[in-house]
């Protein structure tokens, strides 16, 4: 009978290098938090249980997942890495084998793990080679059997010379595990029952160890502080830029392109340098994405522009369009193909009509547009009167002028013209001109008013000019006679 798999992710750890107030395996990476990266890749595997073991702070990492069918087990006191598994190992069924991964080692690849749980041995290690490995435990083998590991701290200099190095991650067959966890000791550098120290226990049992080397080094990457995370930060992206490209999307600098949530992207793609990608975004074909654009949780149709400094979040554009530079759509905008969103423009819980177009400087908020509608600069819905937020509704066709305040509720009808410079407070009839401002008059030959304060100070300054009687001429001639 094919044996169980179990899975068990030590995610206890505080980040106390980080000096972060929450846990470590919530810090996140390209967008998600560390553990949930982890989550992710095991599901591939399809485990008989789930295992995760926390900390101080556990209750936070424990709310982030709920409802993701893991068993939650308690370390109360940071005792190592070994003393974390034997508080899973009672809840893990004997005749299992358990898969140990770390929350802060969160970019091993599902093909990495089932080649490490092919190896027909006892113990499995997932090991690297690392050109520079300071800071990792060092896998020392006697031939070609490994027979431990050794942390830096306990390692001899010839030791520290060796470049195959533990990831973190190793599968063990239950039954043999337990007993090899409770003969761990703190007889080390660092004072802590350390898994790693099983390795020597199953060596001297005579048990078969196996070790499968990761080909990418960011599988064994593992974060302790801020500029480890940069680095693992850096390294993903630049994974998932390659991957990209080499599925036919073009980056301009593939080193300034961030994707922190899932990209499909159709054919003849353009993205250009300082894109951020979050959350499920969806580009159609040719679709071109230019300089420090922001996409979160959008779908853009095939054809359409997105140019320059705009964001877009949750937002659904059509086939065709274009939007920007510096535009802005918010959560509900949705844009029908050929469609055209300008600068300075803002769009939230918005229907843009087809070939519609607000070009510059407009703000249309829970609005309804009609196809081939334009709107003028300075346009705006008034939507909200402090309480509530109402509809505007503008039939197709209609042209309202700039500057124009659409006060919600309020309808303008198909091939209505309102003049600029209106405040719309009622609804205007289709093919109907709607001038809503005050009555302009020229008065000839009117002059300005003068600032009482500007006269007075020249009066002032009049005054201290002229000669005092005391120190005029004719005083200094009659003075002199």
């Amino acid at each position: 009978m094919k044996e169980a798999l179990e899975i068990c992710i030590l995610a206890a750890g505080v980040g106390s290098r980080m000096g972060a107030r929450q846990a470590k395996a919530l810090q996140t990476l390209a967008g998600k938090p560390l553990l949930e990266h982890l989550l992710d890749t095991v599901a591939g595997l399809s485990p008989a249980a789930l295992h995760v073991v926390v900390g101080d702070g556990g209750q936070e990492v424990r709310a982030r997942f709920q409802g993701r069918g893991i068993n939650w087990v308690q370390q109360a006191e940071p005792l190592g890495t070994g003393h974390a598994v034997l508080q899973a190992a009672p809840q893990v069924g004997e005749g299992s084998r358990l898969l140990v991964c770390l929350a802060d080692t969160p970019l091993v690849r599902l093909e990495t793990l089932k080649a490490l749980l092919a190896l027909p041995v006892d113990l499995a290690i997932l090991s690297v080679k690392a050109p520079s490995p300071s800071g990792y435990g060092r896998l020392v083998r006697d031939g070609q059997q490994v027979c431990r590991i050794v942390e830096e701290r306990d390692a001899t200099d010839e030791e520290k010379r060796i470049c195959e190095v533990n990831s973190g991650i190793m599968a063990a067959k239950a039954a043999r595990l337990a007993p090899w966890l409770r003969r761990l000791t703190r007889d080390n550098a660092q004072r802590e029952y350390l898994l790693t120290d099983i390795v020597a226990e199953a060596h001297r049992e005579g048990a078969a160890i196996g070790a499968h080397m990761a080909q990418d080094p960011l599988e064994a990457t593992g974060v302790n502080s801020y500029r480890e995370l940069s680095d693992l930060e850096r390294g993903m992206q630049q994974r998932q830029a390659q991957r990209l490209m080499d599925s036919g999307v073009q980056l301009m600098d593939p080193a300034r392109f961030d994707l922190r949530g899932a990209l499909k992207a159709g054919r003849g793609v353009q993205i250009d340098v300082n894109v951020i990608i979050e959350g499920e975004v969806t580009l159609g074909d040719d679709v071109r994405l230019g300089p420090n654009v922001v996409l979160r949780d959008t779908t853009i149709g095939a054809g359409s522009e997105i140019k320059a400094n705009s964001l877009l979040d949750g937002a659904e554009v059509g086939a065709g369009c274009s939007v920007g530079p510096f535009a802005r759509l918010r959560p509900g905008a949705v844009l029908a193909d050929g469609a055209a969103i300008g600068n300075f423009v803002e769009v939230k819980k918005t229907r843009i009509g087809k070939g519609s177009k607000a070009s510059h400087l407009a703000y249309l908020g829970d609005a309804t547009l009609g196809e081939g509608v334009n709107i003028g600069a300075g346009t705006i819905t008034c939507n909200y009167d402090g309480m509530d937020k109402h509809a505007t509704q503008i039939g197709d066709g209609a042209f309202i002028g700039s500057n124009t305040a659409l006060v919600a509720p309020v309808t303008v009808g198909a091939g209505a013209t309102v003049g600029a410079g209106s405040t719309i407070t009622q609804d205007v009839p289709s093919q109907a001109l709607a001038v809503a401002r005050g009555r302009q008059k020229a008065m000839a030959g009117w002059q300005r008013p003068k600032s009482s304060q500007k006269n007075n100070q020249k009066s002032s300054l009049k005054s201290s000019q002229k000669p005092s009687q005391k120190n005029s001429p004719t005083n200094k001639k009659t003075a002199g006679k």
